[in-house]
């Protein structure tokens, strides 16, 4: 996987970012060791709150390691200072090194959840538009596209299903949330 990274950036790529999710009693102890791994090189990692994406990862969440705990535990031994912000709507809180080593992102969607900031939309391979990576349906647009829409009556359905759009699974999500809502694998994640 090194050896692919190296590949990437020696074509040209800019930025190389590596996700991960942490998971309390699985993957935790790592932390650290992954950012040392990276430090130092044009590679952010950015870690990610297990979440329950889907029905079929079994969350738990006990299993939730949160942000803010990943990030002391970093700055503990190489301290940090956040980041502005890359562009509106960032899912992933930036922290960079003191010392100039780099960067570390973390994506707090359980322990900080940004609905309210979210622009991201997903369609599925069979033509669903997704507002949330926690729907529990999709909008049909392939039955649009089948019957003939133009591009403007296109463009106005996506409008009035964005701004109709009352997504706020995060921000409502509890231990006993219910359980149906789509996978994320079947929308791209």
């Amino acid at each position: 996987m090194l050896d692919g990274i190296r590949v990437a950036q020696d074509v040209g790529f800019d930025a190389i970012k590596i996700n991960t999710v942490v998971k309390r009693g699985v993957n935790d102890d790592d932390v650290l060791a992954i950012a040392e791994h990276f430090r130092g090189t044009p590679v952010t990692v950015r870690f990610i709150e297990f979440m329950d994406v889907g029905t079929t990862n079994g969350w738990n969440l006990d299993q939730v390691v949160p942000s803010a705990e990943i990030i002391e535990r970093i700055s503990a031994v190489h301290p940090l200072e956040p980041l502005r912000p890359a562009y509106r709507g960032e899912t992933a809180n930036r922290w960079r090194y003191v010392d100039g080593a780099g960067e570390v992102g973390a994506i707090s969607s359980v322990t900080e959840p940004f609905c309210g900031s979210c622009t991201r939309a997903r369609i599925s391979a069979d033509g669903k538009l997704f507002t949330c990576l926690f729907a529990s349906r999709g909008h049909d647009l392939r039955a649009l596209l089948r019957d003939g829409c133009t591009d403007a009556e296109l463009e106005a359905a996506l409008a009035g299903i964005w701004n109709a759009r009352d997504d706020r699974y995060s921000e409502l999500r509890t231990a006993d949330t219910p359980t149906e809502r789509i996978e994320m694998s079947y929308i791209g994640g």
